[in-house]
């Protein structure tokens, strides 16, 4: 078996999330793979730096914002701050997370276009596009919708066919509409700018046979570089959010190129905060090895597009590009209208994120599959492996050692404790290779082996000193398992180091044995409770509701009767409410950065009564009381005075 070697210096990234919308499941797929492996990296020894940024060009973000009343700017700004908390309570370790509307985004762009102009890369041709006048502006395919050319197909986007699987040039489609105005566009001439990707075609070929690829991606990558490379549109035509192209008049990059620039940029965004000479990271003699991680569906952009930008502008090659599948919900792809389209962000009010990094863990491996988050398996998964075996070691042994004022044995059984330490170098091996469904496979049969350890050997049968002997090996073992595990549950092991008194830095740590005195022991996670997601009943397309739907909402008035604030949330504060002849209820509300819990007790609210209990990792949410907000801060709805807990609100 090889072993990764040490010392390296590494640069990883993961595909930028789009700036118009929250992230969902998905997203946090990609983030936990990625960040488990810059972690496991750290941990081996080598010099790992993880870097995003926000995908935030483009008419989907500038249409966004018209649709909100704001600025581009406006939306990813507060789009920014939203990903960014989120991606921060999966606890993803980014070295930096910055925007693609960047001045380095814009000079790395602008450089590059000039490098690729020299090499004569660059041309220019009149294209025939659809647009849209009463808007102003061309069409890309994604805002056409039409008949499917080949089987008749009606409500079809513009470039392929969800019914018969063709595909075809948007100027084919029949009977096209414009979904931005829903009026019938006119066919138009623009001159566009284009990359010559054909020239770099020996390049790719080359790229790709010294990559660390996948090798179902690296033989489609082939058949494509073999099937006619052709010119790429690079411009984009006035109204455009995005940078404009240096030299040329209303024309915008598209956003996919400005997009995988935003990398470098984050890059160097970092580096010039850390007094870091960026050109060393990013130059062709670089020392630093870079891979990316990206869902299967932008494997054409990332290896053969990207790689002929970089090499325009004289900058390193990817040394690997590490490509997943998508992420279904109880075996059906997300929608939100299905209870599928879960945003991370209430995702993370309900389970415990780390839990979610630990089940995507042991579905994760280095195929370009599906993966599939099944709530049922999930739950089971959580409260077998995590709370009955690795977490069951450490409550049945701190038993023992408590009987002894905490204060670990001197003696171990080394054959077990060793064992176990012996499994390191093909531990790392797996996390190096991401197969981390056997690798966690592999620590939970460990984990059972412990158990056993302590079953066979009877703690509870035995003298003080010689169950303390039994604990002290188990738990010596727990440590070993909890750095093995560190990469993929980095806040849990944190929890469990504090309990050991002990620190984890790196994989030979398996060699050390525990020396001081241990912590109480208290329950490190609880056991999952089964997962109801709230569904989102469809509405019609105005988002408006009738008369008989608002009738169906039961508006309440409710008294405080106390208020707590909720241990492990940033933003939710507990409230005890009277509803009068209806009895008392729990809501979990997000007002804490408005509201201090005891100047809450005897107000009035107005409860939503008949909302469906919410299942939250914190206890059962009864209803919602109803609160306005601005940038200035949240404010709850009260009724005026003489309105008593349980009054029916009209």
């Amino acid at each position: 078996m090889d072993i990764p070697t040490k010392d390296r210096k590494i640069l990883v990234t993961q595909a930028l999330p789009y700036a118009n919308a929250p992230l969902h499941l998905g997203h946090i797929l990609e983030a936990v793979q990625t960040d488990i492996w810059t972690r496991y990296q750290n941990l081996n020894d080598n010099e790992c730096h993880f870097f995003c940024a926000d995908d935030t060009h483009g008419t989907p973000v500038m249409l966004r914002a018209k649709e909100l009343g704001v600025t581009p700017e406006n939306l990813i700004a507060d789009v920014y701050q939203k990903h960014l908390d989120t991606y921060k309570k999966y606890n993803i370790n980014f070295a930096n997370f910055h925007s693609t509307h960047s001045n380095e985004n814009k000079d790395f762009s602008e450089f590059i276009y000039n490098k690729a102009k020299s090499k004569g890369l660059i041309s220019k041709s009149i294209i025939k596009q659809l647009y849209d006048e009463e808007e102003s502006m061309f069409l890309s395919d994604r805002f056409v919708k039409g008949a499917c050319p080949k089987c008749n197909s009606e409500d079809q986007y513009g470039d392929n066919c969800s019914k018969c699987g063709a595909t075809y040039d948007v100027l084919e489609i029949k009977n096209p509409i414009s979904t931005i105005t829903n009026s019938k566009p006119i066919t138009k001439e623009s001159e566009h700018i284009f990359f010559d990707l054909a020239k770099q075609e020996k390049l790719l070929s080359n790229f790709l046979n010294d990559a660390n690829l996948q090798k179902p991606v690296k033989n489609k990558l082939k058949e494509w570089l073999n099937d006619d490379l052709k010119k790429w549109d690079i411009s984009r035509d006035k109204p455009y959010f995005g940078f404009e192209i240096p030299g040329e008049k209303d024309k915008y990059f598209y956003v996919w190129v400005d997009a995988p620039i935003g990398y470098l940029a984050s890059i160097k965004n970092w580096a010039d905060s850390n007094k870091i000479d960026s050109d060393k990271l990013l130059s062709k003699d670089s020392s630093f090895e870079m891979y990316h991680f990206i869902g299967k569906d932008i494997s054409y952009f990332h290896g053969l597009f990207w790689p002929a930008l970089l090499d325009a502008g004289d900058f390193k090659l990817p040394n690997g590009i590490f490509v997943h599948g998508f992420l279904t919900i109880n075996g059906e792809k997300m929608s939100k209208s299905k209870g599928t389209g879960i945003m991370a962000n209430e995702f993370a009010d309900i389970c415990d994120p780390e839990t979610l990094r630990y089940y995507f863990a042991a579905k994760l491996n280095d195929k370009v599959e599906d993966i599939d988050l099944n709530f049922e398996d999930y739950v089971q998964r959580i409260n077998s492996d995590l709370v009955g075996k690795y977490l069951n070691i450490a409550s049945r042994s701190a038993t023992f050692i408590s009987k002894n004022e905490n204060k670990l044995s001197m003696n171990i059984d080394d054959k077990v404790v060793n064992n176990l330490a012996n499994q390191k170098n093909k531990l790392i091996n797996l996390y190096e290779t991401r197969n981390y469904s056997k690798l966690v496979r592999l620590i939970m049969e460990m984990a059972d082996e412990v158990n056993k350890y302590i079953n066979d050997n009877t703690p509870w049968k035995k003298e003080l000193h010689e169950a303390n002997v039994v604990a002290t090996t188990a738990l010596n073992s727990f440590f070993i398992l909890t750095i093995y595990l560190k990469p993929i549950l980095p806040k849990l092991t944190d929890k469990v180091c504090k309990f050991l008194n002990q620190d984890i830095n790196s994989f030979d740590d398996v060699d050390k044995k525990l020396k001081n005195d241990i912590n109480a022991y208290k329950p490190l996670l609880n056991r999952l409770e089964p997962i109801i997601i709230p569904e989102e009943k469809p509405m019609n397309e105005s988002n408006n509701i009738n008369i008989d739907q608002f009738a169906m909402v039961d508006l309440r008035v409710a008294k405080v009767l106390d208020a707590s604030e909720v241990d492990g949330a940033d933003k939710l504060l507990k409230l005890d409410l009277d509803v009068g002849d209806i009895g008392k209820k729990s809501v979990f509300a997000g007002i804490k950065s408005a509201y201090k819990p005891e100047n809450l007790k005897g107000k009035l609210v107005i409860l939503v009564n008949n909302l469906e209990p919410r299942k939250m990792k914190f206890g059962l949410s009864e209803g919602m009381v109803l609160a306005s907000s601005n940038d200035d801060g949240v404010y709850l709805i009260s009724p005026d005075e003489g309105a008593l807990p349980g009054m029916k609100v009209k």
